[in-house]
């Protein structure tokens, strides 16, 4: 075996990422997202997203939400919603959010999760953001834990996935 076959490939740089709202035109890319098996596994979503189903959601979004996608050259390589409550929990927002297989353990997460962390303490007062991340998630729970979250309940077989239920932690972060 030569020696480039004992060194893995070079990983592209990430010097091109940038976040940003999410446009109507990436509903083909979103949804190319969404079904990677790893990204999926992270969600509630079931396998063979279509289109269509990807574009009426992003059609009909909750009036309070923040949807952002993270491009790396042009291309989207994650995405991620954080969703404002009314009335009494307005204080609060739920988060969601899911990195391409090819780029976890990058930085892309923290670039994602920085924005959205941003936007909720400097721009829309959010006290309180929570989430559910699936127990086995060890990667997206340590960089929660990065920003702050902390477990505050477990969730037993929460989700139905690969043939048997799952577990989440309900996780949150609270601005002092």
């Amino acid at each position: 075996m030569s020696a480039n076959q004992d060194t893995p490939p070079e990983k592209p740089s990430l010097k091109g990422l940038n976040v940003r709202a999410l446009r109507m035109s990436d509903v083909e890319a979103v949804t190319e997202l969404m079904n990677l098996p790893g990204y999926r596994a992270g969600t509630l979503r079931p396998p063979f997203q279509s289109i269509d189903a990807v574009r009426k959601r992003m059609e009909s979004p909750s009036p309070n939400a923040l949807n952002l996608v993270v491009e790396l050259d042009g291309r989207i390589v994650a995405n991620g919603g954080m969703n404002r409550f009314e009335g009494r929990r307005q204080h609060a927002a739920s988060l969601g959010m899911g990195v391409h297989d090819d780029f976890t353990g990058r930085g892309v997460g923290t670039t994602l999760m920085a924005a959205f962390v941003d936007t909720a303490d400097n721009w829309q007062d959010i006290k309180r953001m929570e989430l559910t991340v699936y127990t086995d998630n060890a990667a997206a729970i340590r960089l929660y834990e990065k920003f702050g979250f902390e477990k505050e309940g477990l969730l037993r077989s929460f989700g139905y996935r690969d043939g048997q239920y799952v577990d989440a932690y309900t996780m949150a972060r609270l601005r002092a």
